[in-house]
């Protein structure tokens, strides 16, 4: 098949290139493509400039943001984000509470939650993952137990990315603990951080940073009005969710940005007589990137160009499983070219290491989490065994 642009398509391209590299401040796109943590603030603020423009959320309903895109459009507007280093629409609002709310949540939830969540007046925060119950997360304990007009919430979450800088909280929570199957007696409820009873704690990482967090609930007074959907149905409403989670997992363009950054650092880097892009051994390994990420833009296009029927592709796993691993390999490559630069941490100007291999090492570690987060890649090879090969 032709998988080059139409001429729409390409103009579409250059609309959103043009936006992206001239509307965001570029002091944000450089922190964003240099690895430097964003602040709650420039976050939000691009947030904003994307959703004032209709570009925070094209694939919401119309009424509430959304465009009537086709799948290779959208599938532009996140490559030429990426290419960007544009901070892309917070995950939490963009891509899962509010595609749940939208699809399954009341007239009244719409209207209350979908215009503050597209412009990030409200942030979110996932409430799944439960000590004992991540992988297996219909294991999950937290309860809710109806109570008049409101449900009674006890039990702990953790992992919540980014908690700290929360309004709002959505949650699987068990309403029927005595359900014949474990899955069938979940809700999805949302929940207000500021209620009595909720303890947000930090959980630092290796680097001292704080990104995830644990939430406990002690007897929290949550309105009945806040389930969203039918009650014990909220693991039908987590599956399409975490579908939602999975679209542009292979994050192409940001491979592509931060293999770019390897090859001018290594162009830089003096080794024997020449430098280390010239090193026939490093060269060869980054041809290997470059050709693989290649072929996975090539999928990742011929894939969107053949959904347009909405239906869900296993061979989006493809995607999720080699995105990831390459995303993975271009931060070892930053490492490497960083070399002893690398062994320093935030040690500013007292030694000469530049910034950008300070944060080679932070950035190669934290880098492990995407093959597991959206579905591990073992996950993936399962369904990639069964619903492509036959296995």
């Amino acid at each position: 098949m032709n998988l080059a642009l139409t001429e729409e398509e390409a103009a579409f391209r250059d609309e959103m290139r043009t936006f992206f590299t001239t509307k965001v401040p570029a002091e944000i796109r450089e922190k964003s493509a240099t690895g430097q943590e964003l602040s709650k603030d420039e976050v939000v603020t691009t947030m904003r400039i994307l959703n004032e423009n209709g570009l925070a959320v094209p694939h919401w309903p119309a009424e509430f943001g959304g465009r009537d895109w086709t799948a290779v459009q959208r599938h532009i507007w996140l490559d030429e984000m990426q290419l960007a280093s544009v901070p892309e629409p917070l995950a939490f609002n963009a891509s899962m509470v509010g595609p749940v709310i939208a699809t399954f949540g009341s007239q009244e939830l719409k209207e209350k939650f979908l215009p503050k969540t597209a412009n990030l007046d409200i942030w979110w925060c996932q409430g799944f993952s439960e000590p004992e119950a991540g992988s297996d997360l219909a294991s999950l304990r937290t309860t809710a137990i109806r109570d008049g007009d409101d449900y009674i919430v006890n039990g702990q979450k953790t992992w919540t990315t980014l908690g700290q800088y929360a309004d709002w909280i959505f949650a699987l929570v068990r309403t029927n603990p005595d359900a014949p199957k474990k899955q069938a007696g979940i809700s999805f409820l949302l929940i207000d951080l500021n209620t009595p009873g909720i303890e947000m704690r930090p959980i630092k990482l290796i680097d001292g940073s704080v990104e995830v967090n644990e939430v406990f609930f002690d007897n929290v007074r949550v309105p009945a009005e806040n389930l969203v959907g039918e009650e014990n149905q909220g693991w039908s409403y987590a599956k399409f969710l975490l579908g939602n989670e999975r679209t542009g997992v292979a994050r192409a363009g940001h491979t592509k940005v931060h293999l770019g950054q390897a090859k001018k650092h290594a162009a830089q880097t003096k080794v024997g007589s020449g430098t280390l892009l010239e090193d026939p051994l490093f060269a060869a390994k980054m041809a290997e990137v470059e050709n693989e990420l290649l072929a996975l833009e090539l999928t990742q296009l011929r894939l969107v160009s053949s959904s347009d029927d909405g239906k869900p592709n296993p061979a989006s796993s493809i995607l999720k499983l080699r995105g990831s691993e390459l995303q993975q390999a271009t931060t070892e490559l930053l490492m490497d070219v960083a070399g002893p630069d690398s062994l320093p941490y935030e040690a500013g100007e007292d030694i000469e290491s530049e910034g950008w291999a300070q944060r080679s090492v932070p950035g190669y570690l934290n880098y492990r989490k995407v093959s597991i987060y959206g579905g591990s890649n073992e996950v993936q090879r399962t369904i990639i065994a069964s619903a492509i090969l036959g296995l």
